[in-house]
């Protein structure tokens, strides 16, 4: 069977599929053509005349192209191609044509397609049975007697009939060839006609862009939540074995910290891995907006606060937690920034028990957030085993155009370390909207 695949192997199959396909949607083109050319005078035995059928085939093309201009045209025309040409999918386009360059090389492609199919079909439908009966015609009495009534004489002849079947064959091989042939030239054709342009390249690799950055985005955010989680449940649970014995109480408040910690956390994280299984395109909008779905913001500070491992004397100026006064994203990225503040300290507390007072304040165009503690517990710039700590902060506070300081600072109750933030009220992304 190897000899004959590329005339009757699947490849070969689905190509003819995909032209009978064209010759298919062909039909109402060709039977307006029809009218048309009834209507020049050309009505008389229309169906069996074979100029009158080559007119209204001549006329159909014209009506094809274009149709070929419409924007669903190439989405259709390039799933058929995908599933029946056996052309790689990188070679060929996403999405309706959006140039004028795209638009023609569609309208082009889809002539070709519903022309090419148009013939291929016409060929398969006519020549098939006619190729049956040649074959038949040595085994069937009744055929050939029908046959010597309307054609040749030379048809009864011993010779003739001897050589029908093979010519039956000759006539199916002969069809097939030429399907495959069509085939071929419709799938050397797809890259060039269906193939993707220069913008559609750049659109492609935007989308791209705008998806990892937002699996960067989950990604980090996980980190970040993750990492100031086994901080806080490490610390408290260290302490709670030190005064087991003496101590119930502290210990019934450490472990139900412990119990809110893992369970918000455990939600983020169901949440950022949701977001990850979409089957949807995550680059498809803002990537600074995905994580506002599912992302804690200011007004979730409390509970970050109350269970977090260290006393926190939080002052607040403003309602930053109001969505109308800061913009979810920028909400969320505070949010995020304290809780990285608070890991830095719970990882370098040297054993002790940290302490910490944390600010919050909205004021005119941007806002503030300052958090102190004592020098002796300073965060590190990177946290050890690959961690982001003020880096990260710096990072997550450029993206939405502010800035980050941190440092020793003397301060009116002495000599502390501080960690300062400044966000943009409405963010980098709502000004670009």
């Amino acid at each position: 069977m190897k000899p004959l695949a590329p005339l009757i192997g699947r490849r070969a199959r689905l190509r003819w599929l995909h032209l009978i396909i064209g010759g298919a949607l062909l039909m109402p083109y060709f039977l307006v053509g029809t009218v048309l050319v009834s209507m020049a005078g050309g009505g008389a035995g229309l169906f069996s005349s074979v100029p009158a059928q080559l007119a209204a085939f001549a006329c159909a093309l014209p009506m094809v192209a274009v149709s070929g201009f419409f924007p669903l045209v190439r989405p259709l025309s390039v799933a058929a191609a995908r599933a029946l040409c056996g052309v790689p999918p990188a070679l060929l386009a996403d999405g309706p044509a959006r140039t004028r360059q795209a638009r023609v090389r569609t309208t082009a492609w889809f002539t070709l397609h519903l022309g090419l199919g148009g013939i291929v079909s016409g060929i398969t439908l006519a020549l098939t049975p006619f190729a049956i009966a040649v074959a038949g015609l040595p085994f069937s009495a009744a055929l050939r007697d029908s046959w010597l009534a309307a054609g040749p004489k030379a048809l009864g002849e011993p010779w003739a009939l001897a050589l029908a079947p093979f010519a039956g064959l000759a006539m199916l091989v002969a069809m097939a060839l030429v399907a495959a042939a069509a085939g071929e030239l419709m799938a050397r054709r797809v890259p060039v006609l269906l193939g993707p342009a220069p913008e559609d390249r750049l659109a492609a690799a935007e989308r791209r862009a705008a998806e990892l950055a937002v699996r960067n985005r989950l990604a980090r955010e996980l980190h970040d939540s993750v990492g100031h989680a086994l901080s806080a449940v490490t610390l408290q649970a260290g302490a709670a074995r030190r005064v087991l014995d003496r101590d119930p109480e502290f210990v019934r408040r450490a472990l139900t910290a412990i119990e809110e910690t893992t369970r918000r956390t455990v939600g983020e994280l169901d949440a950022v891995v949701g977001l990850l299984r979409r089957d949807e395109e995550p680059g498809s909008g803002d990537p600074a907006d995905e994580g506002t779905a599912y992302g804690p913001g200011l007004d979730a500070l409390g509970g970050l606060l109350a269970h977090c491992g260290v006393p926190v004397a939080y002052e607040r100026e403003g309602e930053p937690g109001d969505p109308r006064v800061v913009v979810p994203v920028v909400s969320r990225e505070a949010y995020r920034i304290v809780q990285e503040g608070l890991s830095n300290v719970l990882r370098h507390s040297g054993g002790s028990t940290p302490t910490a007072r944390l600010l919050v304040a909205v004021r005119e165009r941007e806002l503030e957030i300052v958090m102190e503690n004592p020098p002796g517990e300073r965060p590190a710039v990177v946290r050890p085993g690959g961690g982001r700590g003020l880096r990260g902060i710096a990072e997550r506070a450029a993206l939405l155009g502010g800035r980050s300081e941190a440092g020793p600072y003397e301060g009116p109750d002495g000599s502390t370390w501080r960690l300062a933030v400044r966000l943009p009220l409405a963010g980098r992304a709502e000004e670009r909207s």
